[in-house]
C-alpha cells in the first residue's frame, strides 16, 4: 500500500456521511431532451413531442431518465474536485453505479441540482473504490428527480 493511498483512504474514511457539495441549479430545455434523443436514438413522443406529450400523464415532455443519469458529472464534479483535490492519483475510472432509481419525471424546462454525499470507502491494494450518494433534486419539489449510488475507483 502506497503513502499516498493511506492518505487518501484516511481522508476519505473522516468525510464519510458528509454532505460534499450541492451543484447550481441547471435547467432541462427541450433542446437538450432533444439532443439527447438524437444521440440515443429515442424518440419516445413522451420526450420529444410536446403536442402527444400535452395529452400524457405530465401534461409537457419529460427528459429521459438516462438524460438525468448522463448529467451526473455536471451536476456532482465541482462536489467532488474538493477533497478529490486534496489526493495525488495515478488515475480515476468511473467503475459504476450500485443502485440508481428515477424518483419522479423532469418536465422541460424544470430545473435540477446535485446533492453529493460520501458515503463509504473501500481500499484494495494501491486504490480506492470511493461511493457517492447523488440526489439529484427538482427545484420546488420534495421529491427528487434521481438518487443514484456511483463509484469512483482511484488508483494510486
Amino acid at each position: 500500500m502506497t503513502a499516498a493511498c493511506d492518505r487518501a483512504h484516511e481522508l476519505y474514511l473522516a468525510h464519510v456521511g458528509h454532505v460534499e457539495g450541492t451543484s447550481d441549479w441547471s435547467e432541462v430545455t427541450q433542446t437538450l431532451i432533444d439532443d439527447f434523443a438524437r444521440t440515443t436514438l429515442d424518440f419516445a413522443p413522451i420526450h420529444v413531442n410536446p403536442v402527444a406529450a400535452a395529452r400524457g400523464p405530465f401534461g409537457t415532455t419529460i427528459a429521459h431518465g438516462l438524460l438525468t443519469l448522463s448529467m451526473l458529472p455536471h451536476l456532482s464534479l465541482g462536489s467532488t474536485r474538493l477533497l478529490d483535490s486534496q489526493v495525488r492519483l495515478r488515475g480515476g475510472v468511473n467503475y459504476g453505479f450500485d443502485k440508481v432509481r428515477f424518483v419522479s419525471p423532469v418536465k422541460v424546462n424544470s430545473r435540477i441540482r446535485g446533492v453529493v454525499t460520501l458515503t463509504s470507502v473501500e481500499r484494495t491494494d494501491d486504490r480506492l473504490d470511493v461511493t457517492r450518494r447523488v440526489v439529484v433534486e427538482l427545484e420546488g419539489s420534495e421529491r427528487p428527480a434521481l438518487v443514484a449510488e456511483w463509484i469512483w475507483r482511484s488508483f494510486f
